[in-house]
């Protein structure tokens, strides 16, 4: 099936089969390997993307049902230039990287809880992280 969405802000069209996930067509169709599998449950927040603007676990999510949709993946925070997002450069100065697998999905994390709390306690943080 042809999907056609917006993809960090560019027109993307891919070829799927109906059973793809988002996670996978984002990885292997997109290249866009910033999306990270870890448990395939949805429980780890690995793979999390911002979909219309709220955060989705694209494990779970079929490919097939993003038709028409905007994605945001950890690749669309930078500028264009290559500049970090501010959450990126956070992320880098609080050495709050460890390992880097889960990131990714910790960046998208972010990003939402700041779009919806500007100014979160740090409870609130602990709560949403």
């Amino acid at each position: 099936m042809q999907v056609t969405l917006s993809v960090n802000g560019k027109l993307a069209i891919i070829d799927v089969d109906p059973r793809r996930t988002l996670a996978d067509a984002l990885r292997e169709d997109l290249g866009l390997t910033g999306t990270h599998f870890g448990c395939e449950h949805g429980v780890c927040g690995a793979c999390t993307v911002m979909l219309d603007g709220n955060p989705v676990r694209s494990c779970l999510i079929f490919a097939v049902q993003t038709e028409g949709t905007s994605v945001l993946t950890v690749e669309g925070l930078a500028g264009e230039d290559g500049t970090l997002h501010p959450l990126q450069q956070c992320f880098t100065e609080s050495n709050a990287l460890q390992c880097g697998f889960c990131t990714p999905g910790m960046l998208i994390t972010a990003l939402d809880l700041l779009n919806r709390i500007p100014n979160p306690t740090r409870a609130e943080v602990r709560s949403e992280m």
